[in-house]
């Protein structure tokens, strides 16, 4: 069975990675990148959807990146044991009308062995928002290193 590095269980330094892992993956807004990292059977709650298996995640991420356009998202740690990490998250996009959203939310995550994702609850919420009040300028894919956190934007 693949292996996705860091593995259960997490130390702080571990669960860190794992969540700037997973934000990097959902920045690609690539799919099939992102499936990778979950188990073959894996099983979703998102907002009111809840897909299962690796097919079905891929389809809802399409959906999602179709109509969230110019995405970017920072994810934070919040808590981790064993194999279970808590993330706290905010994203901007914005729809095809050029409205421009914030979402917030957080996730609950658990892991296999093999650290792969099995689970994966997100409670989520939408904010419209004024382009003058977007936070998250990086370039499109992966967030620059020296961006501010979630924490150092007050967020």
């Amino acid at each position: 069975m693949e292996t996705r590095p860091p593995t259960p269980p997490f130390t702080e330094e571990t669960a860190r990675q794992k969540v700037r892992l997973a934000e990097d993956g959902w920045n690609s807004r690539d799919p099939d990148r992102v499936v990778g990292v979950y188990t073959e059977d894996t099983r979703w709650r998102n907002r009111a959807e809840f897909p299962v298996g690796r097919a079905q995640v891929r389809e809802f991420l399409q959906r999602k990146w179709a109509r969230e356009l110019d995405y970017r998202l920072i994810k934070e740690l919040w808590a981790s044991s064993g194999a279970r990490i808590g993330v706290r998250f905010a994203y901007e996009f914005h729809d095809d009308s050029g409205q421009w959203f914030r979402s917030y939310g957080n996730e609950n995550w658990e892991f296999n062995e093999h650290g792969l994702m099995m689970r994966r609850y997100a409670s989520i919420n939408d904010l419209p928002i004024q382009p003058g009040d977007r936070l998250f300028h990086w370039p499109l894919g992966r967030r620059p290193d020296e961006h501010a956190s979630l924490s150092e934007l007050g967020l």
